[in-house]
């Protein structure tokens, strides 16, 4: 029978929340958004170089306009769709940044 090992953390470690320390980030590198050429960082999604630009919609829907842009941040609800090098439809919270990609963000 396995034997498990319980973290000996005292309950105020496991409930208080902890500050970062700080954030490494790996090589920068430049993709195409919407034509204009932009920094980001290998290892980071597509949505998380687009909200760190400034990007907050990354679309809008066909019926009424309403922009949609990071929500679940997962994959689940579909709001955060780009065009990544002339494919629609691709999860920009799922889809990592390589160096030189081609990003459009979308309408409908």
């Amino acid at each position: 029978m396995p034997v498990y090992h319980i973290l000996s953390l005292s309950l105020d470690e496991k409930t208080m929340a902890q500050r970062i320390k700080g954030i490494e980030r790996e090589t920068p590198i430049t993709i195409t958004v919407n034509g204009q050429p932009m920094q980001a960082y290998a290892g980071e999604s597509i949505a998380a170089a687009l909200m760190a630009a400034g990007f907050r919609a990354f679309r809008r829907t066909e019926a009424s306009g309403s922009p949609r842009g990071f929500f679940c941040g997962m994959g689940v609800c579909f709001d955060c769709l780009v065009t990544v090098d002339g494919a629609p439809n691709k999860r920009s919270c799922m889809t990592e940044v390589v160096e030189g990609c081609v990003v459009e963000t979308a309408k409908g």
